[in-house]
């Protein structure tokens, strides 16, 4: 089975959701992007966020943990359905990162993703390109999208 096989262009599958509270913001934040109003509620909310907020590359990280966990979860469904779920490998890269509004302390971010297009790569056969538009909302607002490109093997 092929990415195109289950799902179509366009359309659009919720992943899972991300709860954002101070205590993995912070741990996030001290690890990987230590700025003040990520790392520091008082700072925060003297900064122009206003209050602890995550790092953009927490809320990225948020949307590969939800995937991961769908993407385990829908190959077993589909192998015990007796199809063999699409082989995807490594991001071959991603454009368009748009963190869109800041997630506060507190927030859960509601992730999805949505195939854009699939074509077999003239150069590496038995290989295919995937492009999914990867997103973030909280309560329906968008802050967080970007564009990836997924190998996929057959």
């Amino acid at each position: 089975m092929r990415m195109l096989d289950r799902y179509a262009l366009g359309e659009r599958t919720e992943t899972g959701s991300y709860a954002f509270t101070e205590e993995n913001i912070i741990r996030f934040a001290t690890r990987y992007d230590p700025q003040r109003f990520h790392v520091d509620r008082q700072a925060a909310r003297e900064s122009l966020f206003g209050d602890l907020c995550a790092s953009g590359w927490h809320t990225c990280a948020g949307w590969m943990t939800t995937f991961v966990a769908y993407w385990l979860a829908e190959s077993r469904k589909l192998a015990s359905e007796g199809h063999t779920p699409p082989k995807l490998g490594p991001a071959a890269g991603f454009k368009d990162l748009q963190w869109i509004r800041p997630v506060f302390a507190g927030e859960t971010v509601d992730y999805a993703v949505t195939l854009l297009s699939s074509r077999p790569l003239a150069s590496r056969p038995g290989r295919i390109l995937n492009t999914i538009l990867c997103e973030g909302h909280v309560a329906g607002v968008p802050v967080v999208r970007f564009e990836s490109s997924v190998l996929e093997f057959e």
